[in-house]
């Protein structure tokens, strides 16, 4: 359906779906914290936090295709949605570069000044100021983990999430052409090279925390590596949930070839999770 012709800015009526968001956000943190700490029933209270989050998308954002399958949008509304999303992928980028700038900091800086440190030789004379490192008093202590190196899945889900930036465009070339057969192709292959990427992310930590040691108690190494990877599967999972959604959306007829801005929201937000990867393939497994 094309944009609707008005000068009329359209309104929707006050919502609780934020609300909703607000306290599925909050249960997601509050049982993230108790998983962490071996709480009871945190990784049930976690779940129960996704699966709300999961229910006000569904509510919220149907509500909004329903609006714009109507025809209540016009240009100024079509507007203002690239404009959110444009901020709100900035907001993702800035995100990311907290974390990023935290593990600059403690490899580039930090671990070089605790390893010239006087008092540091005092406290941990065997402290090796090398990359990786558990960090002082705990690679003395003979803390062992073998680092996550770069060839092998690290480097095939690298693959993956190139191959599905192409197709996700691909799939764009054939809405922006009406070929709806391209379109939904296009995003199934996509799908399936998102999901096949979560997989292969799961059995990485599986394996890490099994056999190689590695967790987020090794250290500043460990915490620094899940913390990035971890996040970033996180936005992969939604970005995922995004496109199976396009996917529905296409295969029920939506999107025409002048109107299809929530298809390109997600083909923006799954671009920035590429680069995202590529980075810390590069950073965290490439450059240990």
């Amino acid at each position: 359906m094309s944009l609707a012709q008005t000068d009329k800015y359209y309104l929707p009526q006050p919502s609780l779906w934020p609300i909703v968001g607000s306290v599925a956000l909050l249960t997601m943190a509050i049982g993230g914290v108790m998983t962490l700490h071996d709480v009871n029933h945190g990784g049930w209270v976690l779940v129960a936090g996704v699966a709300v989050l999961f229910f006000m998308m569904f509510g919220w954002f149907g509500e909004v295709i329903r609006d714009s399958e109507a025809g209540r949008y016009n240009k100024q509304v079509d507007s203002s949605f690239r404009w959110s999303m444009s901020w709100f992928i900035f907001s993702e980028v800035m995100f990311f570069a907290a974390f990023f700038g935290a593990l600059f900091y403690t490899r580039v800086l930090s671990v070089p000044w605790l390893g010239e440190s006087d008092t540091m030789q005092q406290l941990w004379p065997n402290f090796k100021a090398t990359w990786p490192t558990a960090g002082p008093g705990l690679t003395a202590d003979g803390l062992k983990f073998t680092p996550m190196e770069a060839w092998g899945i690290p480097a095939i889900n690298t693959l993956l999430l190139l191959s599905s930036g192409v197709t996700v465009t691909w799939a764009h070339w054939g809405l922006k052409k009406n070929n709806r057969m391209q379109l939904i192709i296009g995003l199934a292959m996509t799908v399936a090279l998102g999901v096949t990427f979560l997989f292969l992310q799961a059995y990485e930590y599986h394996h890490a925390y099994t056999e190689m040691g590695l967790t987020l108690g090794a250290g500043v190494y460990g915490a620094t590596f899940f913390m990035l990877t971890g996040f970033h599967g996180f936005h992969v999972l939604v970005g995922t949930t995004m496109l199976v959604v396009m996917l529905l959306r296409s295969m029920a007829g939506h999107f025409t070839a002048d109107h299809h801005f929530a298809f390109e929201a997600v083909s923006w937000y799954w671009h920035f999770v590429d680069v995202v990867w590529v980075l810390l393939f590069i950073l965290v497994y490439w450059l240990i």
